[in-house]
């Protein structure tokens, strides 16, 4: 005989009526996703080197970066248009600036640039270690930018064909619309908290969108049965039914994944905080939109021809 879990979330003879609240769901989520378009062109997003182009030098310092003095050495040595600011501890710092023009020797000027660099903060700071430097070019960023967006969106058609061909066309248009409300909504956090918008962040957006595709498939599968196993019940009744009877798993699923992200986020320095943080975000956006968006829109676009199918 299995043993109980010594934990569950939802007691089992717990019934929510999720369904009731689909109204206030859905104009919550639109609402949400329609701020969000606003947030992507103002103020936009954040573009990262991948996507903007330009040099990026990571550099740690002895002690605390002395900041004024790391200006006045990079205008001593002409470079007066690079942006500096603090990441990780007080001694980590990021210097941004602009690639040279392009030309014939663009790569050599841009190393001679990176170079400068690396001379102007070790004379401003004796000791101090240049850990990174890369360089994007403008037609590069520009390219990978392009296939950033082709990856989302030949990501968002294969989900409607897998979903389409595993369970029916309500469910598959109920799933890709509400990955598209997510995913909005995601582009919306970025623009609020300027993190950068880089490759990392097109892969953290990737995994949530596969992570909330499974959430919604298991939710879909238990409908599925039910509606096979419950032939009289209303389409209402039954999404209520099926999201409480995995409501316990898709609490767990989530919980555990994100205590998995949390230290990366706390912990993972410039590198790795934003890609979890934005996993976070994901993983509670796509946890809920599971049950308070794909059930309802399942509901609006099948309630008739799924019940009537299925019943006769």
């Amino acid at each position: 005989m299995l043993s109980r879990p010594l934990f569950r979330f939802v007691r089992e003879d717990k019934h929510i009526p999720f369904m009731r609240g689909r109204y206030a769901g859905l104009a919550t989520s639109a609402i949400l996703s329609a701020l969000s378009v606003v947030l992507f062109f103002v103020p936009g997003l954040k573009l990262g080197l991948d996507f903007h182009g330009g040099i990026v030098v990571e550099a740690q310092t002895q002690g605390p970066t002395d900041f004024d003095k790391l200006r006045h050495a990079l205008a001593a040595h002409n470079i007066s248009a690079a942006g500096l600011q603090r990441f990780g501890a007080d001694n980590d710092v990021l210097i941004q600036l602009d690639t040279p023009p392009p030309g014939p020797n663009q790569e050599a000027a841009t190393q001679a640039l990176v170079d400068e660099v690396r001379h102007a903060v070790i004379e401003a700071q004796p000791g101090t270690q240049v850990l990174r430097a890369d360089a994007v070019g403008a037609s590069v960023s520009s390219e990978l930018f392009r296939n950033g967006l082709l990856a989302l969106g030949l990501s968002l058609a294969m989900i409607l064909i897998y979903i389409w061909v595993r369970f029916e066309w309500e469910f598959a248009v109920s799933a890709v619309i509400t990955l598209v409300l997510d995913l909005t909504k995601t582009v919306g956090f970025l623009a609020i908290t300027r993190f950068q918008f880089d490759l990392v962040m097109v892969a953290a957006i990737l995994t949530i969108l596969g992570y909330s595709t499974n959430d919604k498939v298991v939710v879909y599968d238990r409908v599925r049965e039910n509606l096979r196993k419950y032939r009289t019940m209303p389409l209402r009744e039954l999404l209520d039914l099926s999201i409480n009877e995995t409501l316990n798993r898709t609490l767990g699923t989530s919980m555990t994944v994100f205590l998995a992200a949390l230290p990366l986020a706390i912990f993972g320095g410039h590198s790795l905080s934003g890609f979890a943080t934005v996993m976070l975000f994901g993983i509670v956006v796509g946890t809920s939109s599971s049950i308070f968006i794909a059930a309802p829109l399942l509901l609006l676009m099948g309630e008739k021809r799924l019940r009537r199918s299925k019943a006769s």
